[in-house]
């Protein structure tokens, strides 16, 4: 057994003026399976790169072993993809990788094949399988499960609970279910590390926070009744001494002795007590100031979907599409209804992403029929955030949607407000796909194609998406591999 101690740890990215961390301690088990959760921008990657030594930090982090990151950077993404991963573990015998290959519910042909040539779902298997490799390394798994197909989220589930200590960073909430023991939670101003699964964790918190709802209500009231109470008592203090000094200003009449030594005790007592009122309202506000401060509020999205005059909205038959050579999908049939919410699933390279890129209007090689409504308005969110650059204001002139409406959406997704000054370069994964979402929000549109927009979208704005769709239901197509979103959002699935 040993562990990962972190002291005094201190963060904050060259250039910024905000600390990622600030003086956080914390001790974990290497024996653990442990799970890192927060909100997108809370510093869960970057904590995972601070144990790779890649980042310079104040404070200290101690630990004696071997550390693997996943994902790898891969540098030639014009190589084969056997010679990536021979590169990756150069210890291992070809048999080996085709073993993990084959593991994880990915074709060996695709070993043979250029890396930048697969799928975003067979590049994350074929890392996988480099990572399952690791056998006597720590592991550090950053969101393993983006683009990843059910089959392969089920084969990397089953490996992790077969290890006996990482971290993992992941927002899908049945792998953390399924595979970890401990949990790691960043939150709005404080690090805690926990005993059980997500769903555990999950339930702690919401009592947690129900409990700091219910206290501050009531410190509220108490601060409230005692600011009313003490300048009462100090308006009767400050009334008694008056009456003190007027025995002063007038004749005394004739039988009426004035006990100033009395009065002035009176006052003096109701002026003491008027400040231990205040002396408790401070206290209160104290511990008031205390609660509240990692609870996460989540605000209802909202939408604003045009209804189609023509049903079905789309209508495909017997569509075949190609690249290339190669032909990736044939005899797709399905129509989407008005009002209807379909999620297309197969397995990682199928053609899922193609046939959304062709219905929204992309140029795609296909043979087959596709009709779609006059006059049909989509939005579009594609799977890759890599084109998004420069400043957010810039972006909603260019999609011509409302700014004010657009960083309205992004407040509620999480961000803060220094976040908007910032370039969406420097933004984290997540955060680059909560602006593509957002701007689709903004859009009116009669069908709405998203294709897997919850990669690297944390749980609690997960949340937030699914109840936004549950109550609008608007027409939309959407390819998601997250089993607990697709179960409570798609009323039809379309197999691949």
């Amino acid at each position: 057994m040993s562990y990962i101690q972190v002291t005094d740890l201190t963060f904050a990215y060259e250039g910024s003026y905000d600390n990622i961390f600030e003086n956080v301690s914390f001790r974990l088990d290497t024996d653990w399976k442990l799970g890192l959760i927060g909100r997108n921008g809370r510093g869960k990657t970057t904590f995972l790169k601070l144990l790779m030594g890649k980042y310079e930090y104040s404070g200290t982090i101690s630990g004696d072993m071997e550390f693997a990151y996943f994902p790898y950077e891969v540098e030639h993404k014009e190589w084969l993809t056997i010679d990536i991963l021979r590169e990756i573990c150069p210890l291992c015998e070809d048999w080996e990788i085709i073993r993990e290959i084959s593991r994880i519910d990915m074709e060996e042909d695709a070993l043979w094949r250029p890396f930048d040539t697969l799928s975003n779902g067979e590049q994350v298997k074929a890392l996988l399988a480099a990572l399952f490799l690791k056998e006597h390394a720590f592991l550090l798994i950053d969101e393993p499960t983006n683009h990843l197909d059910l089959e392969g989220r089920k084969a990397i589930s089953k490996y992790l609970q077969q290890k006996k200590g990482f971290i993992l960073v992941s927002h899908d909430r049945n792998l953390l279910d399924a595979c970890i023991d401990h949990v790691l939670a960043i939150n709005r101003n404080t690090i805690e590390v926990q005993r059980g699964n997500f769903s555990s964790w999950k339930e702690n918190k919401n009592r947690q926070d129900a409990y700091e709802f219910s206290e501050n209500e009531k410190l509220r009231k108490d601060i409230k009744r005692l600011e009313k109470a003490a300048k009462q008592t100090s308006r009767w203090s400050e009334q008694v001494e008056k009456t003190k000094n007027a025995g002063r200003r007038r004749p005394k009449e004739a039988g009426v002795k004035v006990d100033k030594g009395y009065i002035g005790h009176k006052a003096e007592k109701m002026m003491q007590r008027a400040k231990n009122m205040e002396r408790r309202q401070e206290a209160a506000r104290e511990e008031k100031s205390e609660l509240l401060r990692n609870i996460d509020t989540t605000e209802d999205l909202k939408l604003s979907p045009l209804k189609a005059r023509q049903t079905p909205v789309v209508y495909l038959k017997d569509v075949a599409v190609r690249y290339g050579e190669k032909t990736v999908c044939e005899g797709v049939t399905f129509e989407i209804e008005v009002g209807e919410q379909v999620a297309l699933r197969g397995k990682n390279g199928c053609g899922k992403s193609t046939i959304l890129k062709l219905i929204y209007g992309e140029p795609v090689d296909m043979t087959g029929e596709l009709r779609k409504a006059t006059g049909l308005k989509i939005s579009y969110v594609p799977q890759k955030t890599d084109g998004l650059k420069g400043n957010l204001r810039d972006y909603a002139e260019e999609y011509g949607i409302d700014e004010s409406l657009f960083k309205a959406i992004l407040r509620k997704l999480g961000f803060s407000r220094e976040q908007f000054d910032k370039r969406m370069e420097d933004f984290s994964d997540g955060q680059k796909k909560k602006v593509l979402i957002a701007r689709s929000l903004c859009e009116e549109a009669h069908l709405y194609i998203w294709d897997e927009p919850l990669n690297f979208i944390d749980v609690f704005s997960r949340i937030q998406i699914e109840e936004l769709l549950q109550k609008y239901r608007p027409t939309l197509l959407l390819v998601e591999h997250d089993a607990v979103f697709c179960q409570k959002i798609a009323g039809k699935i379309v197999e691949l």
